[in-house]
């Protein structure tokens, strides 16, 4: 089931399944700015990551010496939420903990997506309860995906990112199985602020961010004036995807990355994992603005 929201600008479309972003289109230019799930491609468009982000060493969380096998990026992109808040403009999903979620993350939990549609700006906040008896580990990450070039305009190699600030951002490589390769970097900015894209910098899988210093990150172009800014609020990493030659590039605010190739520590141990007492609350947020 989709829930449709709507602007004097634009109109904003999202599945139950996942609680995903499937579609955003200015009705002032016709124009669609999310991917469209081309199976030929990749079928997301932009799925939350819960409770882990990429790979997991051995397809497995340890949890207390138990190990738990745990899907590339959790169980959240493929699980169905429940519309618990819905109006022209604003809607609120929420997935808890079940028998077949415990079965692969132990801990209860409940999970809200909320979307504020505001002109041609999406908000999305993201927050994390935790209502069990003992403090929950996880990462939170999210995965949208835009077209590139936007509105067919240009060529992809017309397209850069902008960073909020200046950034010296040393890239880190996955393997084949989605982990973090030790040992093995690139410096894909010294201290500038804007990135050119092309489709060999992604010949390696994604590129991985720690601890980005500036809170937004826009996709323009040399040749058009369309663009996307992606604002984030506590999500110090980053992803950047784009299948081979696709035409979208993902901008992915995390908080957390993949393991380490080789790692056996427990789930407390993986990188930037949030942790959160009984009874209390995490949240984030995007503000994503399509121009």
């Amino acid at each position: 089931m989709n829930t449709i929201l709507r602007s004097g600008l634009a109109v904003a479309e999202i599945s139950s399944l996942g609680a995903e972003l499937v579609s955003f289109r200015r009705t002032d230019t016709d124009t669609e700015y999310m991917w469209n799930g081309d199976a030929a491609y990749w079928t997301g468009r932009s799925p939350v990551l819960f409770p882990m982000i990429g790979g997991a060493a051995g397809e497995a969380v340890r949890v207390d010496g138990q190990a738990y096998p745990l899907a590339r990026h959790g169980f959240a992109r493929r699980s169905e939420f429940t519309l618990v808040e819905s109006s022209d403009t604003h809607a609120v999903f929420r997935l808890s903990h079940s028998a077949d979620t415990l079965a692969s993350y132990p801990y209860p939990f409940h999970l809200y997506l909320t979307y504020t549609l505001n002109g041609s700006t999406l908000d999305i906040g993201y927050r994390v309860e935790n209502p069990g008896e003992e403090e929950m580990f996880f990462q939170l990450g999210t995965h949208p995906a835009f077209n590139c070039p936007i509105g067919g305009e240009g060529s992809f190699t017309d397209y850069y990112l902008e960073f909020e600030q200046p950034e010296r951002l040393e890239r880190l490589f996955l393997n084949e199985n989605g982990l973090i390769t030790p040992g093995q970097s690139e410096t894909m900015l010294g201290g500038d602020n804007k990135l050119p894209l092309n489709h060999d910098m992604f010949a390696h899988d994604a590129l991985v961010f720690r601890n980005v210093q500036s809170k937004s990150v826009a996709l323009k172009s040399r040749q058009s004036d369309k663009s996307v800014t992606v604002a984030f609020t506590n999500f110090p990493d980053l992803g950047i995807w784009q299948p081979k030659n696709a035409p979208f590039v993902c901008i992915e605010p995390w908080h957390g990355v993949a393991d380490i190739e080789g790692f056996t520590g427990d789930i407390r141990e993986k990188q930037n994992v949030i942790s959160l007492p009984p009874g209390s609350q995490f949240t984030s947020a995007l503000a994503i603005t399509f121009n």
